[in-house]
């Protein structure tokens, strides 16, 4: 596959679009069950979602659109874990559609993102994130992108009557 995809700063004319992928009634919400479910996210109304993004998210540098094939069909995210001392960066991603995962999109993408990391914010050493053990796919960006399991908490995060493990893994700025 070619590098055909592109991360693109959310637009105002993005948000309803984005909506749609992330959650219109055609939406495939097959993510939701990788994507940190013991936390039991809602699945947000057009209302919702437009009244949380429209203010915050338009050109901010820490959430971009994932396009490819000129189509939206995921995120990327950046949020600081340790608040206003902006010292631990922690990065996340999700493709929307099913069909799309196993293609190598969510790698280019991860990979472009903690290039675009690095670079904005070019006194850090390690960018991280968090997953768990049901979410393999995770698992396998981080591997292939050169990152390291730096962290392992077992039996930590509970979600349909099992407990899972909570992985950390990170990167540093001279292993890119």
């Amino acid at each position: 596959m070619k590098n055909g995809v592109i991360l693109k700063k959310v637009e105002q004319n993005d948000i309803r679009c984005w909506w749609e992928k992330r959650y219109g009634p055609q939406a495939d919400l097959e993510w939701m069950k990788y994507n940190g479910p013991y936390f039991n996210d809602p699945v947000q109304s057009w209302e919702e979602f437009y009244d949380y993004h429209q203010s915050k998210t338009p050109n901010n540098p820490m959430r971009k659109l994932i396009v490819y094939n000129d189509q939206i069909v995921g995120e990327v995210s950046a949020y600081w874990e340790d608040g206003k001392l902006k010292q631990w960066l922690e990065v996340g991603i999700v493709i929307f559609d099913a069909n799309s995962w196993g293609h190598g999109i969510g790698t280019l993408a991860f990979k472009q993102w903690i290039k675009e990391m690095f670079d904005l914010f070019n006194y850090l050493p390690h960018i991280g994130f968090t997953t768990w053990s049901g979410n393999v796919g995770m698992q396998v960006i981080g591997d292939k992108i050169g990152m390291k399991r730096e962290g392992i908490i077992r039996k930590v995060r509970y979600w349909e009557n099992q407990y899972y493990d909570s992985i950390k893994y990170g990167i540093l700025r001279d292993e890119i």
